[in-house]
This record gives structure tokens, C-alpha cells and sequence, in this order.
């Protein structure tokens, strides 16, 4: 059938427009156009033949037949005669395969409705597959957000992600304190992307960890480079963070890189977690100075590694500072713990606490 330039026209605005490939919706209408045949003439896959050229804008659509004695012939929709075959060509015999070439018009109304159909499918298919591939592709990264609508029942925020992806941030992945408004703009963190019949399921957290990583990487170039590398996080979302920094280069401070001159990186990052405290430490292979390093801001005397199948230490502090090295509530011993691995047992320096007393430790999260 003639082509029709407009269309082929209207097929490369839509791939600019939206993101979707010429070839892929070529190739949507092709299958339609088989279905088509296919239904009016009650024939198989292999008994239609579709040519597309999106050079010329040309179609081309014939029906394939095999060609079959007359006394063999049992399906006049897949078969023909032989006999038949010879008066539209006298060289046809038994065994080669008739193409005939149909028309537009042929078609009718059902081709026509079941083209547009698949090709609205297939738009929405190409959509649903480029939205799964651009969220994907923001895995393990922050995006920014807006919120559409809160829950107040269930505490639960809706989300626009853009180009149509949405998300629910859950109570348990929400910021204890913060509060949230419709049409404002959070920074959230992708935690994973799964996929479903109803389309990707995006999982975002502003509580997770990784949330803080990845805002140092976009802060701190060192981080972004690899110079220095962030061995570990331990957070309590809104509150505070500790964070153990290692670089490869001896001749760059990785606490100092993220810290920032006067303070400016760290202080960005801060503004962006709404005031959460940030203690950022040096990593070290060396568990007892790293033990040392994640107990600051209190000075540590002592650690002492302890025998046994579970990771253990004892801790000595000055005495003054042993509230310091506890924390409110128990806050830095017990990030201290997650930061490290290490169940931690923080003692005095003036001496050993009673049997009956409560002993000052902290064990790592599970």
C-alpha cells in the first residue's frame, strides 16, 4: 500500500518528543498488520509477509500460500491449487509458495482499529520501559522529588519522581520530625527499583545511609574522584551521623577533604539533612584506632579487644569524659558500635563498674 509521508513524518516527532524509537513503533504496526490479516483471512504467522520501508514510506503486505496438488489441497486460506497457481503463472508448480499482494482497503475496519490499538500499546509499553530505565538508572542515587499528597491517617507522602514515575515514602523512611508540605521539593534517596505488572515500584528513603553518602559524593570532590573513599555509615536520621573516611593518597586528609575549608562542605550537606549532626572520622585497618577514631568526640584512653567469637572491646575514657564517649541516651556508644561492628564496653578510668551496676555498652545493629 502507498505510504503516506506524514505519518512517517509524525513517527519522528513522536521518537523527539517522547523518547520512543521510530523503529520500535514500525515494528508495533507491523505486528498489527499481521494480527489483521491473520483474523481476516484465518491464516498463520508464516502465510503473511510485511514490508516496511521507512526510507520511501512505503507498505507492503501480501499473503503467503503454499502451493499444493489439487488433489491435496485442504486449506484454501494457507493452500492453493496447483491448477490455480498456473493460471496466474504458468512456471508455478507443487511446492513453491504463491505471494499475493493485498490492498489497504482489504484490511477494513478491523485492521484499522486493531493498528491503532496496538500502536497506543506499544506507545505505552515504550513509555513504561523508558520510565523503568531512567528510574533504574537513579538506583543507589538521590533524586529530587515532589510531594503530591499526605496521608495523614497512615503518615505515608506521595511522590513525583517526573516523567510520570511516582513513589510512597513510608512512615518508617521518613525523617522522625521533619514535616512535610504538598508541592514541596525533597532530595530522597533511591533504595531500589522493582519491577511488576503495574510497572516499576520505586523504593525511596530519606532515613538510609546512603543518603548521606551520596550527598558528600556530590559535595566533596575527592569523594567523587575516589580519592577518598567512604568506608562506613551509621545513622539515626535527623539526629545524628557518623561517618569513617579513608584516602588513597597519603598526601590528602580525607576527615579535612569532607570537612572543607571553613567548614563549607560538611555544612552544605548538614543544611540538606535539616541540621542532622555529621561526625566525620578517619577509617583505619588498625580496629583500635579506628575504635579510638568513631568514640569522638570523647578521648579515648584504652581499647582493648576481647577474646571470644563475637566482636567485642572494652573502652577506657577519662572520667569526665565518659558521659561525652556514652552520648545522650546512649547515642555515640551505640553509633560508634554500627559504625565499627563491635560490641562496645565503655568504662571509666578511675575503675570497673560494681557487678550490680549498669555497664555503659553499645552493640552494633543488626
Amino acid at each position: 500500500m502507498a505510504g503516506n509521508n506524514e505519518f512517517f513524518e509524525a513517527l519522528t516527532m513522536l521518537e523527539h518528543e517522547r523518547g520512543i524509537t521510530a523503529q520500535y513503533l514500525l515494528e508495533k504496526i507491523e505486528a498489527a498488520i499481521v494480527i489483521a490479516v491473520k483474523k481476516n483471512y484465518e491464516v498463520e504467522d508464516d502465510n503473511v509477509l510485511v514490508e516496511i520501508d521507512p526510507a520511501t514510506g512505503k507498505f507492503n503486505v501480501a499473503l503467503v500460500q503454499d502451493i499444493v496438488p489439487d488433489e491435496e489441497l485442504e486449506n484454501e486460506h494457507t493452500q492453493v491449487a496447483e491448477s490455480d497457481a498456473q493460471n496466474i503463472r504458468k512456471t508455478y508448480k507443487a511446492g513453491m509458495r504463491l505471494v499475493t499482494p493485498l490492498k489497504t482497503k482489504e484490511f477494513g475496519r478491523i485492521a484499522a482499529q486493531t493498528a491503532k490499538h496496538v500502536i497506543r500499546q506499544g506507545i505505552r509499553e515504550a513509555e513504561r520501559s523508558q520510565q523503568l530505565s531512567e528510574i533504574q538508572s537513579k538506583s543507589h542515587d538521590i533524586v529530587q522529588a515532589t510531594v503530591t499528597r499526605i496521608d495523614p491517617e497512615k503518615k505515608i507522602v506521595s511522590l513525583d519522581l517526573g516523567k510520570g514515575g511516582e513513589a510512597i515514602l513510608p512512615r518508617n523512611e521518613q525523617v522522625p520530625g521533619e514535616t512535610y508540605t504538598e508541592g514541596q521539593i525533597l532530595q530522597v534517596y533511591v533504595v531500589d527499583v522493582l519491577t511488576g505488572e503495574r510497572g516499576p515500584r520505586v523504593m525511596i528513603s530519606r532515613t538510609h545511609p546512603g543518603l548521606v553518602k551520596r550527598l558528600f559524593e556530590l559535595e566533596v570532590p575527592e569523594i567523587f574522584d575516589g580519592t577518598v573513599e567512604v568506608k562506613a555509615i551509621s545513622r539515626e536520621a535527623g539526629v545524628r551521623t557518623k561517618m569513617a573516611v579513608w584516602s588513597k593518597d597519603p598526601n590528602v586528609n580525607p576527615v579535612s577533604a569532607c570537612i572543607g575549608p571553613h567548614g563549607d562542605r560538611v555544612a552544605a550537606v548538614v543544611e540538606k539533612l535539616g541540621g542532622e549532626k555529621i561526625d566525620i572520622v578517619r577509617w583505619s585497618e588498625d580496629v583500635t584506632e579506628f575504635i579510638s577514631a568513631a568514640l569522638s568526640p570523647a578521648k579515648v584512653l584504652k581499647v582493648e579487644l576481647l577474646p571470644g567469637e563475637t566482636r567485642s572491646c572494652r573502652v577506657t575514657v577519662p572520667d569526665q569524659q565518659l558521659s561525652l564517649a556514652i552520648g545522650n541516651k546512649g547515642q555515640n556508644a551505640r553509633l560508634c558500635a554500627r559504625l565499627t561492628g563491635y560490641n562496645i564496653d565503655i568504662r571509666p578510668e578511675s575503675g570497673y563498674y560494681g557487678e550490680e551496676e549498669e555497664k555503659p555498652a553499645a552493640e552494633p545493629a543488626e
